[in-house]
């Protein structure tokens, strides 16, 4: 009888819930599924174009530089206490649902989800290539970047300070575009 009850444990083990959620999940479904950088890609694909130009999927690096005088110095020292190259890519979209904004930054890191979150409004000053982001961080904090777009490069970067005391913070976002790549022109 233990013999029983050890091989039904067993067995019961073996078809464990996650396993029996992908056997399911595996199954033919009868509609085509699409993930957000695919739909991201048939979008930039569309044949309305963009007048500034700066709808695309990003590549994001982030540098944050520390400048700082020393005690019995009047020389600024600078150096870079934080750089993250390549640390996330986000979608940037045209949004004209909102007057406030023009476009949104979108996170791709997670491909499986239902629903993404907006975590950036860009406004476009009067010169066209230069733009203002509106970041949204968790709990709540909005910070402000001044942008420029480079057509040449296919770059926005933008930049942030704060002081404390003596010592200026300053923090750099480089997007640089994976995709749609520029067409080089023909003169």
């Amino acid at each position: 009888m233990r013999n029983v009850g050890l091989i039904a444990v067993v067995l019961l083990s073996a078809c464990s819930v996650p396993k029996q959620y992908a056997l399911s999940s595996s199954r033919v479904q009868p509609y085509e599924t699409i993930g957000f950088v695919e739909l991201a890609k048939k979008y930039f694909d569309k044949s309305q174009s963009d007048p500034a130009g700066i709808e695309g999927i990003y590549s994001v690096t982030s540098i944050v530089l520390k400048k700082s005088k020393g005690i019995f110095s009047a020389a600024e020292h600078e150096k870079t206490i934080n750089q993250k190259d390549h640390y996330a890519q986000v979608a940037v979209i045209k949004d004209n649902t909102r007057n406030n904004r023009e476009y949104i930054e979108i996170p791709m890191d997670n491909h499986n989800n239902a629903s993404y979150f907006v975590r950036g409004e860009f406004t476009t000053l009067s010169e066209g290539n230069i733009l203002v982001l509106k970041h949204f961080e968790p709990k709540g904090k909005v910070l402000n970047y001044a942008f420029t777009y480079d057509r040449e490069k296919d770059m926005l970067e933008g930049i942030r300070t704060e002081t404390s005391g003596h010592t200026t913070y300053t923090y750099k976002l480089i997007f640089v575009r994976l995709y749609p790549k520029a067409v080089a022109q023909v003169k």
